[in-house]
């Protein structure tokens, strides 16, 4: 079986290997075909260590396929199902679940320790337990979400991941309110979505911030009012809002630098909404005073914030409704072999989401 496999922590290329066999089918797994799977920007951040993640691994984990096979004990799935992939499936059972933050739960996390890959050397991981950088992976049944014909691969790909959790930011984390002021700073994949989530919600203004001059094009088309550079976001906050600063603004990047701009940039009484994932090592710090005084509430957004199984359905009703562009936010395809070029285009900014073709 073919599939794109990182060594070790810190190279940036991965190696397109045709040895490698998931491993793990049993009670409770199923086995899937993918078909398609996005590039997100968690795979490089997992490749170069900002991201916990044992190696050698699979990156991947924003893809959709078919059922190939099911364990013993699986309900609700069958061989030939259309599927996504949910790389923080719900177990239900834990305190997270039942308070229904089932985007809190832990079960998933608890996969990324076990090896589902193996190749003549040894073990091989999944990254976040999944790793669909590859032909085939088995993962829990949780894992495998059923979608409606009409959805192509290519889309259920992105609502497993960036789709899902730049809406979901806008809707169910930041609750931005109809006629606010929103600025989002970082405008890839999960940026757009952001944007759009922002637009479905009724923002009036919508400020997309990115250095690349091809992003904040495309955050227009994506409804965002206006898209500048980040040394023009002061300015813009002067125009559009007097100075107050943004009723929302969202971090996308997953730095304390840009942390700290969002902060300074988002009106007193105002929300911050991190979405960006960082590393463990890089502190966002706010003084006593200001945290007291200015009273602006930071509002961390994990897969979306919501319940995921139901941020899917609902990507998918906004999408058929026509109310969000999916199609237009994969502006670059390449097969398997072509997996490494993809990692250039995002690392430059040039792409917004990639769909490798299995």
């Amino acid at each position: 079986m073919r599939a794109a496999v990182l060594h070790e922590i810190g190279q940036e290329k991965l190696e397109v290997l045709d040895d490698v066999e998931a491993v793990g089918f049993g009670p409770g797994k199923v086995r899937l075909r993918i078909r398609a799977t996005g590039l997100c920007h968690s795979d490089v951040s997992a490749m170069s260590g900002v991201l916990p993640q044992p190696a050698p691994f699979i990156p991947g984990h924003e893809g959709a396929g078919e059922v190939v096979d099911i364990g013993d004990g699986v309900t609700g799935l069958s061989a030939g199902d259309r599927v996504l992939v949910c790389w923080l499936p719900a177990c239900g059972a834990c305190p997270s679940c039942k308070r229904g933050q089932t985007q809190l739960c832990l079960a998933g996390f608890m996969n990324a320790g076990t090896p589902n890959f193996k190749r003549p050397g040894g073990d091989v991981f999944g990254f976040a337990g999944t790793g669909t950088f590859t032909e085939e992976v088995v993962v829990g049944a949780g894992c495998a979400v059923p979608i409606p014909d009409d959805v192509p691969f290519e889309i259920a790909a992105l609502i497993g991941c960036g789709v899902t959790t730049g809406l979901g930011a806008a809707i169910n984390t930041a609750k931005v309110e109809a006629g606010s002021s929103v600025a989002v700073i970082g405008c890839g994949g999960v940026g757009i979505s952001t944007i759009q989530g922002a637009r479905v919600q009724g923002a009036a203004q919508i400020i997309a911030v990115d250095p690349v001059a091809s992003r904040r094009e495309a955050a227009l088309r994506f409804g965002a009012t206006e898209a500048v550079a980040p040394d023009g976001l002061a300015d813009a906050k002067q125009r559009i809002t007097g100075g107050e600063g943004f009723d929302y603004v969202f971090e996308v990047v997953g730095k304390s630098a840009t942390a700290r701009t969002a902060y300074e940039h988002t009106r007193r009484g105002g929300t911050l909404c991190v979405v960006g994932a960082g590393a463990m090592d890089d502190t966002f710090q706010v003084n006593m005073f200001e945290l007291f005084f200015d009273e602006k509430r930071i509002l961390p957004s994990m897969y979306g914030g919501g319940d995921v199984l139901r941020s899917y359905e609902r990507a998918i009703a906004l999408w058929r409704a026509g109310r969000i562009d999916l199609e237009s936010m994969i502006t670059h395809r390449v097969r398997l072999d072509g997996v490494n070029d993809a990692l250039d285009q995002m690392r430059t900014g040039e792409s917004l989401r990639t769909c490798i073709e299995l």
